[in-house]
């Protein structure tokens, strides 16, 4: 073989040699990562070759998911059949039963990430991941009655049922805010609010949600909403009911944030749904509240696609913006209330107390009156509710 041959050959075989190596270690090193987050108890820490603590470590962690929503639990049966009695016979009794079981639950994730923060204490390697857990589990002591009691006013309402949050529908029942309350699916679009301005849309952003909308502009749009339409009425939700309708976010949740420098479709993350079933609850853009903030302002919730990770979280508070100023980064979503509501029935009257426990009405019927649906029909009574509901809900 002649020298240049040789060399040739030699040189085809070295660079194949190291383009194998090059796989065998990239398969190695998957492996392991799959590996490790098999091994953890919440299977969705970041991988330690990412930076822990900034905004794009922390935003990407979902990427190295198996799902999305993984921390969102079923309902175990105990509590289902709790709720099925108290929907069977709405008692004292039976919601006191209920509320006990939702108090044990709520313990319970409450230990799990104290043991993870004991964990984190010895095994982080950087501590904005401590300070991170530690925030979380001092919330979870703070707010311990407030969210017992958003969850109860949840599992109490007699439109709680199976599937209720995977329908797909302009407005989703708020559930736990009062049997007339719903909440808009999406934050208000570009295509939506133009239809109140009359302004033009650049094409290709119809989809994307509207920004900056000063807070006196969006309530000018509901009062527009409201004059056209004599059936409901709209407003801006309050942070009590807000945080209702986004629910937990899940650590595994997918949204715009830290994985983008822009506003994205309202649409484009539409596998993660809140709690009501609506989406884009994070991230992406921050939604006015009607709530006031304590040094002025109005409190916005649910972060940006510029926000840190920690910051889009549904218990992330004391964020506020300017009533007459328009941001890049906010957006509006809408309640929607039947008119002549009882204005008793929703979170957006009375006192913080009332505002948590709203009232109900019984809405689920006997045995007797189940087997005459004709006769409940010509009432106008609604049929039995769903008795048991695998949609759970973390805390």
């Amino acid at each position: 073989m002649a020298p240049m041959q040789k060399q040739e050959r030699d040189k085809t075989m070295k660079i194949k040699t190291i383009a194998a190596c090059a796989l065998a270690a990239l398969c190695l090193a998957t492996f392991a990562q799959q590996g490790e987050r098999r091994r953890r108890p919440d299977g969705g820490e970041t991988p330690r070759r990412h930076t822990m603590g900034g905004e794009t470590g922390g935003a990407k962690m979902h990427r190295f998911s198996t799902t999305v929503e993984r921390e969102r639990p079923q309902l175990n049966e105990e509590t289902r059949q709790l709720i099925a009695a108290y929907r069977r016979d709405p008692t004292e009794a039976n919601k006191a039963a209920l509320r006990k079981q939702v108090e044990a639950n709520y313990e319970k994730v409450l230990e799990r990430k104290k043991a993870k923060l004991e964990e984190l204490k010895r095994t982080a390697r950087h501590q904005s991941k401590v300070k991170e857990m530690e925030e979380i589990v001092n919330e979870m002591l703070k707010d311990r009655e407030h969210r017992i009691n958003q969850t109860m006013a949840r599992f109490t309402d007699g439109r709680f049922r199976p599937g209720l949050r995977n329908e797909v529908a302009p407005y989703k029942p708020l559930i736990g805010a009062g049997e007339r309350v719903s909440i808009a699916y999406t934050p208000v679009t570009n295509e939506e609010f133009a239809k109140f301005t009359g302004k033009a849309v650049a094409p290709g952003t119809e989809r994307l949600p509207v920004t900056d909308i000063s807070y006196s502009a969006a309530l000018a749009y509901c009062e527009w909403l409201n004059a056209r339409d004599s059936a409901h009425t709209y407003r801006l939700p309050t942070e009590d009911e807000w945080e209702l309708a986004a629910g937990h976010m899940p650590k595994d949740a997918d949204f715009n944030c830290g994985v983008g420098d822009k506003v994205l479709p309202v649409d484009a993350y539409k596998d993660t749904k809140g709690a009501c079933g609506g989406i884009d609850f994070w991230g992406n853009c921050w939604e006015w509240t009607s709530t006031k903030h304590k040094d002025g302002g109005h409190i916005v919730k649910g972060g940006a696609f510029d926000s840190k990770r920690t910051d889009c979280r549904t218990e992330a508070r004391n964020e506020a913006r300017k009533p007459k100023s328009g941001y890049p980064n906010v957006t509006l979503r809408l309640i929607r209330e039947d008119r002549n509501a009882n204005q008793q029935d929703n979170l957006s009257h009375g006192d913080a107390e009332s505002r948590r426990h709203p009232p109900r009405r019984r809405d689920s019927a006997s045995s007797s009156e189940r087997s005459r649906p004709a006769a409940r029909e010509r009432r106008g009574e609604r049929g039995p509710r769903g008795r048991r509901d695998r949609q759970g809900e973390d805390n």
